[in-house]
């Protein structure tokens, strides 16, 4: 533990010369010699991968290109990626490398275009798992990490709407599947038949707990499971039968899985954080299920969790479905109607409303704003239904959920009727267009970040990125029935003559899932359609892609130049209130 540290990687000297760096796949080789990694120098998630000798710094000339994920073999002698489209950007091919000659070989070509695929490890390092999967339904392949010539065994065929996944301990596979409901059961197979026929179920279906993931160890499994609009761990032990959850307390909250490398470990890393608790590393062990606290973020300026109170409440959605609604605010702020808010969703492809901390959002709440996270369907807060119940046909009930949210926190007089500004981005500004259409008289501000906002004319393009796996979460419009659901609620061809609220639209040249010409037009259209004095901002940065700026400091711009737009929207002080 005295040595000296050796530096793996260094992201700094790679950006050197770029605007944009980031790294995609980051994998040690089992024997620790070589580091294989991907990146991407524009921003439109387009991955190069290259080998690097530990020991020496010395790098290979690069692997391969448009590369998707990565698995070692036992030896570290054969690389296992898979590559995507040059044109779609659908991962659909899968690749063996032997390091040793540098022969490539084309294992599999995923043809169905709904499909993308993916391969990794299991946690034991034992089997090497390749993955075909579109938005509603899976096939995975096994193959022996200590045999890289062998052939892959299917564990099981397609079937539509059966999505599963795996893990591996001893002689056996555990698998979570969701054959017998939408919120998934546990089941385990034997590696020489892996089959559905040899599954025996350790956890049943329940309609109110969705299964999100697990990680085998040696001696337990540990199961992250969504209950309430809330995400909790339970401890599995296989050889006692016994189950247990480990309980957390505050009233909104986010728990993952940390890094985990070691199968005999005898503790469990988790992440844990809230809109007040900042991000904490925490290593809960498993025979106790006490939880030791390792590292927690810093956060500077003398912050005090006291200051600030967290709610969970729920609004009531014009079909009587509740709908959970996350509140980060000062103590004291006033419960008078008079306060500003920014209101917060995504609501698309059954990713949860998570409760994050961010140092930087007190600069907002420290002004007397209110934030708030809505957990409306189309995300999987309340489970895969809630999905279910918020895309294709169904997807009218995002949008009213999100009003149903802003309407409840100004009848509850906990936010002011003419002080709510509204954010979103990709999927979630599709959100944004379409409420604005709905009710634009709702919102004083809209911010709305590398918009989804063209959806007929982009889901037309089958060769744009994403286009057909993207028919199960919209539809298809060339079908009319599909045509009609979408046509309902897309933001751009639903602009009409009408005031609008100040909106900024934000974007970016290299965005690879939501073209830039996607938020221009929409914003050229806002512009001539608009019958008010509102401003309507368009930002696009030239040197970046969907998930903004890479670097640190570049990022930090961009969310200090989004804040002070709403603050100033919202008509808050420059200053932060007394304490």
């Amino acid at each position: 533990m005295d040595a000296e540290e050796q530096v793996q990687l260094d992201v700094n000297a790679l950006a050197e010369g770029h605007a944009f760096m980031a790294v995609g796949d980051f994998e040690v080789s089992p024997d620790g010699a070589r580091l294989a990694y991907s990146t991407d120098s524009t921003g439109y998630r387009q991955y190069v991968l290259h080998v690097r000798e530990l020991s020496t710094g010395e790098e290979r000339r690069a692997v391969a290109e448009r590369v998707t994920s990565v698995a070692w073999s036992a030896d570290s002698g054969t690389l296992f990626f898979t590559q995507e489209d040059a044109v779609s950007k659908r991962s659909h091919r899968l690749y063996r490398a032997s390091l040793a000659d540098g022969a490539h070989a084309l294992l599999h070509e995923e043809s169905d275009e709904r499909f993308g695929v993916t391969v990794g490890l299991t946690r034991s390092g034992e089997w090497i798992v390749y993955a075909c999967g579109s938005h509603t339904t899976t096939e995975v392949r096994v193959l022996p990490a200590a045999q890289p010539d062998a052939a892959f065994t299917l564990v099981a065929a397609r079937r539509q709407d059966i999505e599963y996944d795996l893990d591996h301990r001893g002689g056996e596979f555990w698998i979570r599947v969701n054959d017998r409901g939408r919120e998934f059961r546990v089941v385990t197979a034997p590696v020489a038949t892996p089959g559905p026929e040899h599954w025996s179920e350790v956890l049943p279906h329940r309609d109110d707990v969705t299964v999100g993931w697990l990680a085998c160890f040696r001696d337990v499994v540990v199961v992250g499971e969504r209950q309430d609009a809330l995400p909790h761990l339970l401890v599995l032990h296989p050889a006692s039968g016994a189950r247990r959850r480990v309980p957390f307390e505050e009233a909104a909250y986010l728990v993952s899985a940390g890094v985990n490398e070691q199968f005999d470990a005898t503790s469990f890393r988790y992440t844990y954080q809230s809109f007040v608790t900042p991000s904490s590393v925490y290593s809960l062990d498993l025979a106790s299920l006490g939880s030791t606290l390792l590292k927690r973020q810093p956060v500077l300026g003398g912050y005090d969790p006291a200051r600030y109170v967290i709610e969970r409440i729920e609004a009531v959605a014009p079909d009587g479905e509740r709908v959970p609604i996350s509140l980060l605010a000062r103590r004291g702020t006033p419960r008078d109607g008079t306060a500003p808010c920014l209101l917060y969703a995504y609501g698309a492809y059954g990713i949860s409303g998570n409760v994050a901390f961010s140092p930087s959002r007190f600069s907002l709440v420290d002004r007397g704003v209110v934030y708030a996270v809505a957990h409306i369907r189309g995300g999987a807060d309340k489970g895969q239904r809630w999905h279910d119940a918020g895309r294709m046909a169904h997807k009218m009930n995002t949008f009213t959920d999100f009003i149903a949210c802003a309407e409840h926190l100004v009848a509850e007089r906990i936010v002011a009727p003419d002080r709510i500004v509204i954010q979103g981005g990709s999927a979630g500004g599709l959100l944004m267009g379409a409420v604005t259409n709905l009710r634009p008289e709702l919102w004083r501000g809209v911010l709305t970040q590398v918009p989804f906002v063209d959806v007929i004319h982009t889901m037309l393009d089958t060769q744009l990125p994403l286009t057909v796996g993207e028919f199960e979460e919209w539809g298809d419009p060339s079908v009319p029935e599909h045509y009609g659901w979408i046509r309902a609620y897309s933001p751009y061809d639903n602009l009409a003559p009408r005031a609008f609220p100040a909106m900024l639209v934000k974007t970016g040249l290299n965005d690879s899932q939501v073209g830039f010409w996607e938020p221009a037009k929409y914003v050229a259209r806002l512009r001539a359609f608009s019958t008010g004095s509102n401003p309507v901002l368009f930002r696009i940065d030239m040197g970046a892609g969907h998930g903004g700026a890479s670097g640190r400091y570049d990022a930090l711009r961009e969310l200090a130049f989004d804040y002070a737009w709403v603050l100033a929207t919202l008509g808050c002080p420059e200053d932060p209130l007394p304490q």
